[in-house]
């Protein structure tokens, strides 16, 4: 299970290596390289999940040392779909979960939409409602990790409140939220870990266990509904109700108006992909709690998955580039020339898109403000209060007893494509059956599409982008970078796989 790197900015490696040239990117301006021109690395980044380097240039523009390029750099190899082939596809729901620990349970709704839609079967409808459930308390416990174990630590100056390790050494900006804030955060970061906890055990009572559920499978939900069972369920949501609208959210919103110059920062490519989550009916797929849409240039647009390519001319594959998904194939080629990241390039209609909270809550008309880094920080608060409130309601759509699961065999041949949402945005599962056995399965995670490297046409990935024209004042505590990054609330576990035991992370070198 992937596990979450230590939560503390001493962690964070700052190499630093003059440099005279700076790199054009696609879609950027560069400006004339100066003689205080710096390349280097920040990385591995904490607090995140899984293991990210960033390369950046920083130049003189307009008399202000900024970001005039970047690369994101996963650092790991992806190799889940290549784990699940001739394998039994009902194995692909368990499989898939074990690709992250923090949204397994979008995983394993992603694979069950796709494998029903290869066996041609719908959950029952105690089990569209479990499986919300179970999401829904899924969400909600990242949100909160999001917002105080990983993004808010960049924000607050602890010094003289947590004077000790982890938080010692830290980068102390002059920034930062000091005094009576700083305690008030701190104090709610420590009442937000027992709120976790709340979420997960909520999660379990219709999901068996957390973070990895047994009970997802095609055709619903495995577990029963019992009235002790949707009581038990509603004393913890409504604890966790509380909790975010009278704490979390007011903590973001707060946090957001300390930090207006961050409205402008971390903008990247402005276009905007929600897969839409939470079904609100077994019959008709178009209704969900967060809608499923795009924004391209501003106008909400809709969404076709046969739009969707992977691009590989800068990942470290060999397979064919260029590919929708459902023909696509996952060849590793560790010391494939050019390439600098482990992660593919996902492009809609070729074009750039951002995934996450503030892409679902934007699309679905909740949220019209951003894209920035301060944007995202609320819309994802705000988003954990919308689908609590929702769940609430899910609650007495459940039948005392009713069935949960519908049984199915597995077909000799099918395909099918599973598409919702994780925590951290947009996730599709795509499925190709022959002789009963998996023949493909591919995996397009929110981190590719936000973390992605260049593309074949040299378009810079979302977070790549955003990162471009970031203002850096130091670059030895380079704060600022941490904030665009964490805004995006990577997930490189989920988005680049599988180490062999015993050893070492393997280690891309880069040259400025």
């Amino acid at each position: 299970m992937a596990t979450k790197e230590k939560e503390t900015e001493n962690e964070v490696e700052t190499k630093k290596a003059a440099t005279a040239t700076s790199k054009p990117s696609s879609g950027t301006v560069t400006p004339h390289a100066t003689a205080a021109a710096k390349t280097f690395k920040v990385g591995p980044v904490t607090r995140i999940e899984g293991h990210l380097d960033i390369e950046v240039t920083v130049d003189q523009v307009n008399g202000q040392m900024q970001v005039v390029d970047a690369k994101c750099e996963g650092t790991m190899f992806r190799g889940f779909e290549n784990i699940l082939l001739n394998r039994d596809p009902r194995d692909a729901v368990h499989l898939t979960q074990r690709i992250c620990g923090v949204c397994p349970v979008s995983h394993a709704m992603a694979s069950s939409m796709a494998l029903e839609q290869a066996f041609r079967i719908t959950p029952t409808e105690n089990g569209r409602v479990m499986r919300n459930l179970i999401l829904g308390a899924n969400f909600i416990q990242s949100h909160i990790l999001h917002f105080y174990h990983l993004a808010a630590p960049d924000y607050i100056d602890t010094t003289g409140i947590l004077d000790m390790s982890p938080w010692t050494p830290r980068y102390t900006t002059s920034d930062m939220a000091k005094g009576a804030t700083a305690q008030s955060l701190v104090n709610n970061y420590l009442t937000a870990l027992a709120m976790r906890r709340k979420a997960h055990q909520m999660g379990a009572i219709f999901g068996g266990k957390l973070p990895h559920t047994p009970t997802f499978s095609p055709g619903g939900c495995s577990e029963i509904v019992s009235a002790d069972k949707v009581t038990a369920f509603r004393a913890l949501l409504t604890e966790l109700r509380n909790f975010l609208t009278n704490t979390m959210v007011p903590d973001a919103l707060a946090v957001a108006s300390l930090f207006p110059a961050y409205k402008t920062i971390g903008r990247g490519s402005g276009n905007l992909l929600a897969y839409g989550v939470f079904d609100l009916s077994t019959t008709n797929t178009n209704n969900k709690l967060l809608a499923r849409g795009r924004v391209l240039n501003g106008q909400l647009q809709t969404v076709s998955a046969t739009s969707i390519k992977e691009y590989v001319k800068y990942g470290y594959y060999s397979s064919a580039t260029g590919l929708n998904p459902a023909t696509g194939a996952t060849t590793p080629s560790p010391a494939k020339a050019g390439a600098y990241s482990w992660l593919k390039a996902p492009r809609y209609d070729n074009a750039v898109y951002e995934v996450g909270p503030l892409a679902r809550m934007w699309v679905n008309g909740d949220y019209r403000n951003g894209p920035s880094v301060i944007d995202r920080v609320a819309a994802r608060a705000l988003e954990a209060q919308k689908i609590a409130d929702a769940m609430d309601g899910w609650l007495n759509q459940l039948v005392v007893g009713g069935q949960t699961c519908r049984a199915a065999s597995v077909p000799a041949s099918g395909t099918g494509i599973g598409l919702t949402e994780a925590a951290r945005g947009a996730l599709g599962h795509w499925v190709e059956i022959r002789n009963s056995k998996l023949s493909r399965y591919q995996v397009i995670t929110p981190t590719a599409w936000n973390a992605s490297p260049k593309d074949d046409s040299g378009q810079m990935g979302a977070m790549e982008q955003a990162l471009m024209g970031t203002p850096v004042a130091d670059t030895t505590q380079p704060i600022e970078l941490l904030r665009v990054v964490h805004s995006f609330d990577p997930c490189l576990a989920c988005a680049v796989h599988l180490l062999r035991p015993g050893q070492k992370r393997p280690k891309v070198v880069l040259r400025a």
